[in-house]
């Protein structure tokens, strides 16, 4: 007979316990425990697990109302930069408004400025213009085709475009408005 015959092997790992060999919690083999002791210990145990999940249900409340309160907070103020890089564009507005001798030029020129600051506010919020080009294959999630005409171009192509459209952050906002080349 040999010693592995006798003892386990020594692989660091501790078997598992039977039910005659268990310990209670406070390291006491559970045989050798009166009925009323047992009971103590298990409804002990039975406290100590009731008081760690009522914290773990707590703490994920507390975790799910702070992202409710997060993402309320987001929806409320997620046109607070938009509106902030509109503030100037009205600015110059009330500007002109307020230059009642303005020569046609100096009104012109106020125009084209305003313009430029909102087309630069609506760029730093991501809202671009959807212009396509003659020519271009009609793509009915950008476009919307008012009227199909004849032209000397492949059918289903832009002939024109009488309304820029625009995308936010790659989502139609509003679809460019198209005339439609006629199959020939």
């Amino acid at each position: 007979m040999s010693p592995s015959d006798t003892f386990p092997p020594d692989n660091g790992a501790t078997p598992p316990e039977t039910s005659a060999g268990a310990a209670s919690a406070d390291g006491a083999p559970e045989s050798n425990l009166t009925p009323e002791q047992r009971l103590a210990d298990l409804e002990a145990r039975l406290g100590n697990m009731s008081d760690a999940y009522l914290r773990a249900k707590a703490e994920a409340e507390n975790v799910r109302r702070r992202a409710e309160e997060e993402a309320s907070k987001a929806r409320k103020f997620a046109i607070e930069g938009f509106a902030e890089s509109l503030l100037p564009v009205r600015d110059s507005l009330e500007a002109a408004i307020a230059l009642p001798n303005a020569t046609n030029e100096q009104l012109l020129e106020g125009v084209q400025a305003t313009l430029r600051q909102l087309v630069q506010a609506l760029e730093r919020n991501k809202v671009l213009p959807i212009q396509p080009p003659a020519g271009t294959r009609f793509d009915p999630h950008q476009h919307q085709a008012i009227s199909m005409v004849p032209a000397e171009q492949d059918a289903n192509t832009v002939v024109t475009v009488l309304q820029k459209g625009y995308l936010i952050a790659e989502r139609v906002l509003r679809p460019a408005l198209v005339t439609v080349a006629a199959p020939k």
